[in-house]
């Protein structure tokens, strides 16, 4: 087919036009700034402790805000004024697997409600056989995906976060991506750094695998100094942020940090961290 040299200007107009909205948005994908939340379980003795003091802390170190991971015998709306107080949003909770079936599943969405909080996430306790074969990662993704597209009708999102013996090999594959291959783009892949490394998988190629499903994320050192904060270890950041801002899907950075003997100045350290990185 014969084009006239102004058809070939004007397709090659479209193409450049094409080409800096395609740049455009990348660039906006890239540079845009997620906000940082503590997984409170980072602090979880401070928290059974002194629970309006703990929230407190966290603030005034400048997370933006919290993932629960337990509830420390207060109601929904006790928690959603303390989190007011503070100038703090929920990121997330951790809530058990049966909390997300059947009934349970409206109790737990009416709970959330209350708190200001759209991410779902199941912490473990799957099914035993879940990870035992194939077919059992494939029968629990099913009821991932079941629970997931109910909770999508309310705005919220259900999700499943990462243990290192979630990495186990099934065949070729690991349990990890059997079980999300499976699960459907609904269902938030919670990946966690460390866990994931440590459990002698790839986080980078995870995220990659499944676009648009690292909808929240632990950022969660692996190697360095003992007890190392964000930005000490081996954990490859500037690949995870880019990652995350890109085809991730990422609303959310949430920070966990399991080790040392000062868990308030552990995740200030993580925090500190992050802004050196310039993300926080």
């Amino acid at each position: 087919m014969s084009l006239t040299r102004r058809g070939v200007l004007a397709r090659g107009a479209a193409g450049v036009a094409a080409l800096g909205v395609s740049r455009g948005l990348l660039a906006e994908a890239a540079g845009k700034k997620i906000p940082v939340g503590l997984q409170l379980y980072s602090v979880r003795n401070e928290c059974g402790k002194d629970l309006p003091g703990t929230l407190a802390a966290v603030a005034k170190i400048g997370y933006h805000g919290v993932e629960f991971a337990g509830y420390y015998g207060r109601k929904a709306d006790e928690l959603k004024k303390l989190l007011d107080d503070n100038g703090l949003k929920c990121c997330g909770t951790h809530t058990g697997w049966g909390t997300i079936l059947g009934e349970k599943l409206k109790e737990t969405i009416e709970f959330n409600k209350t708190i200001g909080n759209k991410y779902l996430i199941v912490p473990g306790g799957l099914p035993a056989k879940t990870f035992a074969t194939a077919e059992g990662c494939k029968e629990t993704a099913k009821i991932f995906a079941e629970q997931a597209a109910k909770a999508k009708e309310v705005g919220m999102r259900v999700g499943y976060h990462a243990h290192g013996g979630d990495f186990k090999k099934i065949g070729d594959e690991t349990a990890w991506d059997v079980l999300f291959a499976n699960a459907g783009k609904d269902v938030v892949m919670q990946m966690d750094t460390g866990n994931c490394i440590g459990g002698g998988a790839d986080p980078y190629a995870t995220i990659k695998k499944f676009p648009g499903q690292t909808v929240t994320i632990h950022l969660k050192e692996h190697g360095g100094p003992a007890a190392a904060v964000t930005g000490e270890g081996t954990v490859k950041w500037k690949e995870v942020f880019e990652l995350c801002e890109t085809i991730g899907g990422t609303e959310w950075y949430i920070i966990e940090h399991e080790a040392g003997n000062d868990p308030l100045g552990s995740v200030k350290g993580c925090f500190e961290g992050m802004k050196k990185m310039g993300k926080a």
